[in-house]
């Protein structure tokens, strides 16, 4: 049996303009609206998501809604929108957030999904145990270091020299994004924990969440 679970209702449609695969799936479950999602609550769902609890809990939500109140701007005005109106999910792309293609390829400024660079993405993966004793592809935290510096290599070689200087804050923006997908939707613990790729196959095609995932979110 899959370990996705498919939505009771149709999908709603999800904004180009939003390029983060996992709102994406959030908007097309109905988790949260597609368009201004106060910070309260999209760092609550988004905290459910990662299944913390206690002190640890409080931090992972700490940061989400650092990240999610700079996504669409950094000015003053669009601080102040964001803390009081929300985070406005279709806007996001071309926002602080976005890397420009820097990063995966995966999914491309008008959300088509690349195929592709998701068999790209498993080369940088080796064959894992799964918890039911399966076998399957994954990247472990050191395999996602490697692909996502694989992939501000690839978008440096494209451009002129001071690509890499201008923009050395892609990598950082990096550590946003795989290595979060890891902590929330990994499978087994510390360094045997890997990110199907499989699953992210089903997050970026389908916008679904694996089965465990989604009894946290319907908590």
């Amino acid at each position: 049996m899959s370990d996705t679970a498919a939505s009771a209702a149709p999908a709603p449609q999800v904004s180009p303009d939003n390029p983060c695969p996992f709102l994406r799936a959030l908007v097309a479950g109905n988790y949260v609206g597609g368009h201004i999602v106060p910070l309260p609550e999209l760092t609550g769902t988004i905290g459910r998501a990662t299944g913390k609890t206690g002190f640890e809990g409080f931090t992972a939500r700490a940061k989400i809604f650092m990240v999610a109140q700079i996504a669409n701007g950094l000015g003053p005005f669009s601080q102040l929108r964001s803390l009081f109106q929300g985070a406005i999910l279709d806007a996001l792309r071309n926002g602080p957030l976005d890397k420009h293609g820097a990063g995966s390829r995966i999914l491309d400024q008008h959300a088509v999904v690349h195929e592709d660079e998701i068999a790209r993405l498993a080369t940088f993966g080796s064959d894992y145990k799964a918890p039911d004793g399966s076998v399957e592809r994954g990247l472990s935290a050191a395999e996602i270091k490697t692909f996502m510096a694989a992939n501000f290599q690839r978008a440096k070689d494209g451009h002129p020299p001071s690509y890499g200087i201008l923009h050395c804050y892609y990598p950082l923006l990096m550590l946003g994004e795989w290595p979060v997908l890891l902590d929330i939707m990994g499978k087994g613990e510390g360094k045997d924990r890997y990110l199907s790729v499989a699953e992210v196959r089903t997050l970026f095609v389908d916008k679904r969440f694996p089965d465990r995932i989604v009894a946290l979110l319907q908590r």
